[in-house]
């Protein structure tokens, strides 16, 4: 088939061809009716606009790159779709990479791989840690998620992990729970977010003067499900009587209701579970999963914000935003569950 050319668009909306472009590069002074109708023929006609043209003309591709560790991750998964519907508003188009936490992948990044092709980058570091982030040089506008700690030079979105775990510990302790599980450590983790999340369990503790129990740290060997289960499980056969877990996701949390359910412990009745991330994994848990939400839909829409900013010139040192989170209650750790005595 031949390709649509801009001047089919134009000859089929009966406008000129400086109009079609006007509403392609969505110049603002286009009228609603005139805009209506040369997306009427965009559409009818299949056209798409060229994006070497468009940037020779505007300096601008209308694309943006969201780099994350894992596209399949239940947290990214969720983040990217909010990140896109964000994108969309504001005139642009997304093109999701993988990096996999690979550290020559996360380097490509910031690397400039994808100038001439993006305007901006949305990207979720795992391997780098600040000092590389600053020294790379980019040409592209870059905003960091994730809680590893980020350049000054850097625009940064994240929520507060200390003070949200500190919260979930609150919440099992104002239930009655003494014996507070945190899941869990993993082995080679070079994400910034378990240690603040540990930190902050660990605050919560000894903000309420409870001892703190090395043995009350689990640990695994990686990120599934299967290793939280084992972990939980191994820690119930070892007696160590835990009433409540502070789960650093919700996979972990979806694997300790497993091996819970499985050795006849009841959920919340003798153990209660705090997931984090509030993905749709615990929202169909059984029982449902009371997690720390992060404001998915405030961090896309501020990374969103810093990054239009940059892509229009600012030049300025970097922002770094906190954004809002809650705790979801559920039935994994609802208010005034019951607690066994000891």
């Amino acid at each position: 088939m031949r390709k649509v050319r801009l001047a089919d668009v134009a000859a089929v909306a009966g406008v000129s061809m400086k109009t079609v472009s006007n509403v392609v590069h969505d110049y603002p002074h286009v009228t609603p009716e005139m805009r209506r109708k040369v997306q009427q023929a965009i559409d009818e006609l299949g056209y798409k606009p060229n994006l070497t043209a468009r940037r020779l003309a505007t300096g601008k591709t209308g694309m943006i790159a969201l780099a994350i560790p894992e596209i399949d991750h239940p947290y990214f998964s969720e983040l990217s779709r909010y990140i896109a519907e964000e994108a969309s508003a504001r005139g642009y188009r997304v093109l999701v990479e993988q990096t996999l936490s690979n550290p020559a992948a996360e380097r490509a990044v910031l690397n400039d791989r994808e100038a001439g092709v993006v305007d901006g980058v949305i990207f979720h570091p795992v391997s780098m840690n600040s000092m590389e982030v600053a020294r790379l040089k980019r040409d592209v506008p870059v905003v960091l998620l994730g809680e590893s700690t980020m350049p000054v030079t850097a625009d940064h979105v994240m929520i507060d992990n200390v003070v949200a775990a500190q919260e979930g510990v609150a919440h099992l302790l104002a239930q009655g729970r003494r014996r507070i599980a945190f899941l869990g450590v993993v082995e080679g983790d070079v994400t910034g977010s378990t240690d603040q999340r540990l930190l902050g369990y660990q605050q919560g503790l000894v903000d309420a003067r409870m001892p703190l129990d090395p043995r009350l740290i689990l640990s695994v060997t990686d990120f599934t499900p299967e290793e939280s289960a084992r972990a939980v499980r191994e820690a119930l056969e070892a007696g160590l009587g835990l009433d409540g877990l502070v789960c650093r996701d919700d996979r972990f949390a979806t694997g300790a209701l497993y091996a819970l359910r499985t050795a006849g412990v009841r959920v919340p009745e003798d153990v209660a579970v705090v997931g984090w991330d509030d993905t749709e994994l615990g929202r169909w848990a059984t029982p449902t999963l009371t997690s720390i939400a992060p404001d998915k839909r405030e961090l896309a829409a501020t990374a969103l914000q810093l990054l239009g900013e940059r892509i229009d010139g600012y030049q300025g040192i970097g922002r770094h935003r906190i954004v809002s989170h809650s705790l979801i209650v559920r039935e994994s750790a609802p208010v005034a569950a019951a607690v066994l005595s000891s």
